[in-house]
């Protein structure tokens, strides 16, 4: 297949950034380098670069074709079965690595393939964390991302269901980005949405069911420790009311889209 028939293809079917998948799809299974698709037109016989293209055109993920997705400084293996990160989430790993204390250990609710932990962890070297998750599709990623960046010993990996158990151990910081679309709006998502987990994405009747259960994990933090959230960008007004009937201070941070997208909650 020449590298024109595969990005004819990808805009053929509605994707929107062609170009750019078709250099990656291209690459990944040909072996050239992305630098060299400009200008020319090379071909590639393989049958796995046919079967992903099909994949694709089912509206499948990209990153679950690559197995890979790119992620804060970090790339992360990804696969079916679990929710790939998003960039919106980056916010909160920055804020995390900039709010942390020195030395300190925190939990990551909801952790999946392990990104927001591992990012932070591996720009701040004087941390530790637990990463607590249900799906053991997503711990097994998570494990092979733990491996690849050598935090076996600094991130410990925990399969839980937190809205029936409660995390072990005490922590400076909880950070989390949990479900939190609205049951009813799950239907409207993107095909590509549509292949990942539904139980990485429900956050209930209005998107509110994790936060309300997490903030009950108070006695979890240490004096003086914090609740990092992502958010949805539309949840501003009903995060800082749930934490004014919680009794916590509620700071709101945008997105490099100026949308809402991180809460930071502490204690009075």
């Amino acid at each position: 297949m020449k590298f024109s028939a595969l990005r004819a293809a990808l805009a053929g079917a509605g994707i929107e950034e062609a170009e750019n998948e078709a250099r990656l799809l291209f690459s990944h299974f040909s072996g050239c380098p992305l630098s060299a698709l400009y200008g020319i037109d090379p071909d590639c016989a393989l049958p796995a670069l046919e079967a992903a293209l099909t994949r694709r055109l089912q509206r499948e993920p990209l990153a679950y074709i690559l197995g890979q997705a790119d992620f804060y400084r970090q790339r992360y293996a990804v696969g079916p079965g679990c929710l790939i990160p998003r960039p919106d989430t980056e916010r909160l790993v920055e804020l995390a690595v900039s709010l942390l204390p020195a030395g300190a250990h925190f939990a990551d609710l909801c952790t999946g393939i392990g990104t927001v932990a591992l990012s932070v962890l591996c720009d701040r070297g004087d941390t530790t964390a637990a990463g607590f998750e249900l799906s053991e599709e997503s711990l097994e990623y998570a494990r092979l991302n733990r491996k690849k960046y050598g935090m076996e010993e600094r991130f410990s990996l925990v399969r839980a269901d937190l809205l029936r158990s409660e995390p072990t151990g005490i922590y400076d910081a909880i950070l989390s980005n949990p479900p939190y679309i609205p049951t009813g709006d799950l239907a409207g998502l993107s095909p590509e949405v549509g292949h990942e987990p539904a139980g990485a994405l429900d956050g209930g009747a209005d998107g509110m069911t994790f936060y309300r259960r997490f903030l009950g994990f108070t006695p979890h933090l240490r004096a003086g420790g914090f609740f990092l959230f992502e958010c949805g960008y539309d949840e501003e007004e009903k995060i800082a009311e749930l934490a004014r009937e919680r009794g916590f201070s509620f700071t709101a941070y945008r997105d490099y889209g100026k949308n809402f997208r991180v809460a930071l909650l502490r204690r009075g």
